[in-house]
């Protein structure tokens, strides 16, 4: 079984003590067998801030619209617009449903949660949705602390 050792670096006191659990880590792990070093630049997580966004957004569109003669719920609208935004492939499940392959939005990084969020409201908008009060000053912090 493999364990991947992950230290989140910031600043140069933290790249210090990196160093220093990295090389030990090493040579531990060179006692048992060779090792693999990787280094990668972090992407930053979608905030907090942005999840109730898109919440609120998703609230919005399930109460005005309707789809396939029926209104759903805000989750269903989540699938539905995250299957738009990344082209998902259907099969069909093993009760003879469809499925949508990679619907998840819980790994999604900032940059893509940002499109998720646009195209949340590319979405309300071709639906002529009335947005909540609070959405769009939301929106706006968000686009902000996403190009910073």
């Amino acid at each position: 079984m493999s364990k991947e050792l992950i230290i989140p670096v910031s600043t140069l006191q933290e790249m210090q003590y990196a160093i220093a659990r990295v090389t030990n880590a090493i040579g531990k792990g060179l006692e048992r067998a060779p090792v693999e070093v990787a280094l990668r630049h972090r992407e930053d997580k979608r905030s907090l801030q942005a999840n109730r966004l898109m919440w609120k957004l998703l609230n919005d569109i399930s109460r005005q619209v309707e789809w396939c003669g029926q209104y759903h719920d805000p989750e269903t609208w989540k699938d539905l617009i995250t299957a738009l935004m990344k082209k998902q492939t259907l099969l069909p499940g093993l009760d003879g449903e469809f499925v949508a392959i990679g619907t998840s939005t819980r790994k999604m990084r900032k940059a893509e949660f940002s499109d998720l969020i646009e195209c949340i409201y590319s979405v309300g908008a071709e639906r002529n949705v009335q947005w909540s009060a609070d959405t769009s000053i939301d929106w706006n912090a968000y686009k902000e602390a996403r190009a910073a």
